[in-house]
């Protein structure tokens, strides 16, 4: 199949020669002499591939890799540099180019720096059908959110997923840790193969052993047959330990030599066995804490640390609840049989208020109860927990003023936000219908989103 390149340089010399190397490589080949005109192109569902000189008149090629990031992050960007320019070439593969080239080069050096490119590009189109698909298989139990917190979180799980590196999860409790987990093994090499989980703070210190590792017949008493562990279950998968940080002194050392040895031995065995497991842990404490005041391993924590994520809590991304609470409110509704449609403005700004300890999983919780509670077609403020419209009840309209600012305009605006917000939540992000709830023209409305800078997410149910 024929790929698409664009090509980005003023020089037409030097476009023709990259021309005529990637079309006798069997490419499509687009030109754009200024980065300006290569804008529009960005839009081309087909392209595969933007080569990029770095300096031209006008916006430079550090300007399209960040446009291009923004626009089709789906899309590698090569920057082609002159040994004068490296350092500004290495800063935009810092920003998200994917290679830079150095004039002059071999048309090896370009074919191969475009085939590892289009390479790239089809493991983003493979992540962005199995996020699809994740979205499918774990049956309502997806990540959601558009803003810039859920986006960054995405992005560094589908940075770290391919590979069976290991991931080290913290967060507060109830931010989805564990879903987190499960995320990066479905868009991983390994999906097809098992996952297990298992909580180092559930399962008693004197059996976390033999759960891990299994044992054999007569290993103690009541062994009357050979079991199988977890670290057996998951071969070939991905093993998940959730609360790492409450797993004994004793056993961290164990799983330390499984590993880095990838070999353990089952409780009652002389037998090694090899394993071939990807790790993930998670804890909501912080384990540098843990590390200096002697309670976990220093080795094991760079073992398990080689690649770190943090789940943000929920109040570090509030313009997701929206979203999220209408989410759950699809899923449960549809487990309930009960037809509840969405949530009242009263009711979301109740919502956009709480402080939300319990994070994600508190949010569930209150949608669920709330829906119980509802007799009509909307969610309203008076059908939410007690604990959730108490504890912001106080607030009245203060609870709408932004944090350090006594700027009424930006009052306002915000106060205009979170409208719109509530009415694209409530018409599942059909513009025509939340313009007259809110009663104002589409077009007016649209001018309102693009100048607050609001994400519009649709609930495919």
């Amino acid at each position: 199949m024929k790929r698409t390149v664009l090509v980005v340089d003023d020089e037409t010399n030097m476009q023709r020669v990259m021309r005529m190397i990637l079309e006798g490589a069997g490419h499509e080949v687009m030109v754009a002499d200024s980065a300006e005109a290569a804008l529009p192109s960005l839009q081309n569902p087909n392209l595969d591939v933007i080569l990029t000189d770095l300096k031209m008149p006008g916006m430079g090629g550090e300007e399209l890799v960040r446009r291009s990031r923004r626009e089709r992050p789906d899309v590698p960007v090569i920057i082609v540099t002159a040994h004068g320019t490296i350092a500004s070439a290495v800063t935009s593969v810092r920003d998200g180019a994917a290679d830079y080239l150095t004039k002059p080069f071999e048309p090896e050096q370009l074919e191969i720096a475009v085939l590892n490119a289009i390479k790239l590009r089809d493991i983003l189109r493979e992540n962005e059908t199995l996020r699809a698909a994740v979205s499918q298989s774990l049956s309502g139990r997806q990540l959601v959110g558009n803003g810039p917190a859920a986006r960054k979180l995405m992005e560094e799980i589908r940075r770290v997923a391919p590979y069976k590196t290991g991931v080290l999860i913290s967060g507060e409790s109830g931010t989805g840790k564990e879903l987190v987990a499960r995320t990066v093994h479905e868009l991983s090499p390994r999906r097809e193969h098992p996952w297990v989980a298992i909580n180092c703070s559930a399962i008693p210190h004197d059996l976390m052993e033999s759960e891990l590792f299994g044992y054999v017949k007569g290993a103690f008493t009541g062994a009357t047959q050979n079991r199988l562990g977890r670290l057996e279950q998951a071969q070939g998968g991905t093993l998940f330990l959730d609360e790492i940080g409450d797993l004994d002194p004793g056993l961290q050392a164990k799983l330390l030599r499984v590993i880095q040895e990838r070999e353990y031995s089952p409780v009652g065995s002389n037998q090694v066995r090899t394993v071939d497991v990807r790790f993930i842990a998670a804890s909501n404490r912080d384990l540098k804490d843990l590390v200096r005041e002697g309670k976990f391993r220093e080795d094991l924590y760079y073992r398990l640390d080689v690649y770190s994520i943090v789940v943000p809590p929920l109040r570090e991304r509030l313009e997701d609840i929206p979203l999220l609470a209408q989410t759950f409110l699809q899923q449960l509704a549809a487990d309930t049989g009960k037809d509840v449609k969405g949530f009242a403005p009263a009711a979301l700004e109740v919502l956009n208020r709480h402080a939300w300890p319990g994070n994600v999983r508190e949010l569930r919780n209150t949608v669920e109860r709330s829906l119980l509670s509802a007799h009509g077609e909307w969610i309203d403020a008076a059908d939410l927990p007690n604990a959730i419209a108490g504890a912001t009840a106080h607030a009245g309209t203060d609870g709408l003023a932004l944090e350090g600012s006594g700027d009424l305009d930006t009052w306002l605006a915000e106060v205009e936000r979170r409208a719109i917000q509530q009415a694209l939540a409530q018409t599942n992000g059909v513009q025509a219908h939340a313009a007259k709830k809110l009663g104002i023209t589409e077009r007016s409305l649209w001018h309102r989103i693009k100048k607050l800078g609001i994400q519009i997410n649709r609930v495919v149910s």
